[in-house]
């Protein structure tokens, strides 16, 4: 079933190794479909993967193979909340360590130009912390971050 909605992200020619490492890195994620192009198109020839449909934690995508006119920005991102350190850090090595790079506040990017932002749970709780001092801590403690640390939040919240 094709759904109603999709977010459709511009690739130049990688959608379907994007796709295929995604369903294998994040939880929920899958390749549904493969569609080749029927005729020559701009940036490609007949039979060359034209779309990938696919789940990124159960959110549905369309990968498209539309060449070099547009690239990824940081404007769009998947926001990841993880649960402790273990799943940040599987996540982020993973993203990283498959030809990405590190950013500064729990961002990366994958090899594809993605923005990911790895997210522990315990994070997005502090920036609503009952007690305002506790929350900034922990917010000046995030700045100093590339790879969230967990550890360095809570004892930001501890003080």
């Amino acid at each position: 079933m094709i759904p109603k909605n999709a977010i459709c992200l511009w690739f130049d020619k990688g959608a379907q190794e994007a796709a295929n490492f995604y369903a294998s890195v994040f939880p929920d994620s899958h390749v549904v479909a493969v569609h080749k192009a029927p005729a020559d198109f701009p940036s490609g020839k007949a039979g060359d993967v034209i779309t990938v449909e696919f789940t990124v934690m159960g959110i549905p995508c369309v990968g498209l193979n539309g060449g070099t006119a547009f690239k990824q920005t940081e404007a769009f991102s998947f926001q990841v909340c993880t649960e402790d350190q273990a799943e940040t850090d599987r996540l982020w090595n993973a993203i990283v360590g498959n030809g990405g790079e590190e950013s500064v506040c729990g961002w990366c990017k994958d090899k594809w130009g993605l923005s990911w932002q790895i997210t522990p749970r315990v994070l997005l709780e502090s920036f609503s912390h009952s007690d305002p001092a506790a929350a900034k801590r922990a917010f000046e403690a995030m700045l100093t971050m590339g790879k969230i640390d967990v550890a360095g939040i809570e004892a930001a919240l501890k003080g």
